[in-house]
């Protein structure tokens, strides 16, 4: 479903990827980690073709793709509601929304437990409650892949579990996963969760038993 041959990356004469090579099936679930700076989020735009590789070759199979970025701004004086953002996420829309949207946007708010918020304005809420209404636009066209920047960064911790939750059960329904984290809870993790540090270059690709094993818990810094 994705390839990387040997990308790299130069911005400004600065070496941000090298030697980028890995490849992803459908349905794989992968936590990419890193330090600061260490290239996740270029190699993130590299995929979802933001930013054009220097060089190599990236090949991405998949018809729809949901995009979390890690950073989103809303103006407070923005008059778009929480419902009218995630209606955004759709490929078609109307001007009075299917039935079939709206319920599908009254499934999401209500798994992500903020029902509440369905006509607030997204510039009065915090960061952690538009982190969610962003998460469910992201997956509201019924996406192949998702590709999550540092989706649990603002989020309520007791919230984490039901959110890696909802990830576990949105793999098991076959869609493909890429979170990049630091919020790297051996908890919420399965042995056959992929992992793929990147420090410029790929310093691990591998399954997540083998990483704890290679590195004894250490995460390599992250």
């Amino acid at each position: 479903m994705i390839k990387f041959e040997d990308v790299n990356l130069t911005i400004d004469n600065i070496e941000i990827l090298k030697d980028i090579s890995f490849e992803l099936t459908k349905g794989d679930f992968i936590h990419i980690l890193g330090p600061n700076g260490g290239g996740k989020t270029s190699l993130i735009k590299v995929l979802a073709d933001i930013t054009k590789p220097t060089s190599g070759n990236v090949v991405v199979k998949a018809n729809k793709i949901g995009y979390l970025p890690q950073h989103f701004k809303s103006n407070k004086q923005f008059p778009a509601t929480v419902f009218e953002v995630i209606y955004s996420g759709f490929d078609k829309q109307y001007l009075i929304p299917k039935k079939e949207q709206i319920k599908i946007i009254d499934y999401w708010l209500e798994k992500m437990q903020v029902s509440n918020f369905k006509y607030k304005k997204i510039g009065d809420l915090s960061g952690g409650e538009q982190q969610r209404i962003f998460f469910i636009r992201s997956l509201v066209k019924n996406p192949e892949l998702l590709i999550l920047d540092e989706p649990t960064s603002a989020l309520d911790p007791n919230f984490r579990l039901v959110f890696y939750d909802i990830l576990d059960e949105l793999s098991k329904s076959g869609i493909t996963i890429i979170n990049i984290t630091h919020d790297f809870d051996p908890n919420y993790l399965s042995c056959d969760h992929h992992v793929l540090f990147v420090d410029r270059t790929i310093k691990f690709d591998g399954k997540y038993c083998d990483y704890h094993t290679k590195f004894g818990g250490e995460h390599l810094n992250v």
